[in-house]
């Protein structure tokens, strides 16, 4: 089977071109190639990944033309197809920020070949230090809301099988969503179900492709076997959020008001409230900072009860 990776670029030159370097070497005895697609960084990134990669076989380097998130960046680069111009058999995400290990990528192409009912397959993502990354999820649903931001360990036993981040799997198998850092999906689905959900600037839109996949017959793996060391939010900046950007709320909202309707996304953010209620009660008892970013819950009820969200837009500084 044909594999396209699209590699996904925003002011990350030099991590994007090591990770399709990686994907390149994975991929030799593969038929397929690389695309860098470059989502408008106006930094310089296009035209210094065009010359380094301008005598790498098997490697195209696009430019969107617009920043309109990571859903709308990788549908670009999927919409290109391979470097020759064909449709490939399945297409392979992989976060500028990732580095394939050895076999990862095949892996995950043997894993689909012999799983037929899969239309995605994920890989087991790990630090730099080799620490695994959590990245085997359930759907997002208000009891799972509840109880993330409850924190407390009555309550997620009581929905332990609500709990959106699952333990990590020691053998590959089936999930409801994972990561799109290292992420394999069948044409033939894309095909049918189409592809990521523009209107989710950034976050969220691999959970609702993930979904969308599911409600169409397909399921989605967690493949052990195949592991990708992940920087992690080098482009986004989450690790250094003092404060929640309007677009995670905007995408979470997107997200629950497309799959359970006004109510249930009314529901979900009641339940946040609820569960963040009990998490700073707690606090005041233990007399411990809450570790919630400043005006977050105020942020979370308004876009809540905006009559309607803002629309997917760029935000300076953010891919």
């Amino acid at each position: 089977m044909s594999v396209q990776v699209v590699v996904l670029n925003w002011r990350t030159a030099d991590m994007s071109l090591d990770a399709a370097a990686a994907a390149l070497r994975e991929i030799e005895l593969l038929d397929g190639g690389v695309t860098i697609v470059d989502n408008d960084s106006g930094d310089g990134s296009f035209e210094k990944m065009s010359q380094a990669a301008r005598d790498w076989p098997r490697v195209a380097v696009v430019q969107s033309g617009w920043n309109g998130g990571f859903g709308a960046g990788n549908n670009h680069g999927i919409r290109v197809g391979l470097p020759d111009g064909r449709r490939p058999d399945l297409v392979y995400l992989l976060n500028s920020d990732a580095i394939p290990q050895p076999g990862a990528i095949k892996e995950l192409v043997d894993y689909l070949a012999a799983h037929p009912q899969a239309g995605i397959a994920c890989s087991r993502i790990v630090g730099t230090d080799g620490a695994p990354h959590l990245t085997a999820f359930r759907f997002p649903s208000a009891a799972g809301e509840f109880e993330a931001a409850s924190r407390s360990g009555p309550v997620t036993r009581l929905l332990r099988n609500r709990v959106v981040a699952m333990p990590q799997p020691a053998t590959s198998g089936r999930v409801d969503w994972s990561a799109g850092a290292s992420m394999m999906m069948r044409s033939d689905m894309l095909d049918r179900i189409g592809l990521f959900d523009e209107g989710f600037f950034l976050y969220f839109e691999e959970t609702d492709l993930c979904l969308r996949a599911a409600k169409a017959g397909y399921e989605t793996h967690y493949v052990v076997e195949s592991v990708v060391e992940h920087i992690g939010s080098a482009s986004t900046g989450m690790k250094t959020w003092k404060r929640v950007p309007d677009y995670w709320y905007d995408s979470r909202r997107r997200y629950f008001e497309k799959h359970h309707g006004r109510a249930g996304a009314l529901v979900a953010t009641a339940a946040v409230l609820g569960g963040e209620a009990l998490w700073r009660l707690r606090c005041l008892v233990q007399r411990q900072a809450t570790g919630v970013p400043p005006g977050h819950l105020g942020q979370l009820t308004r876009h809540a009860l905006r009559r309607q969200p803002a629309p997917a837009h760029v935000e300076k500084g953010k891919p």
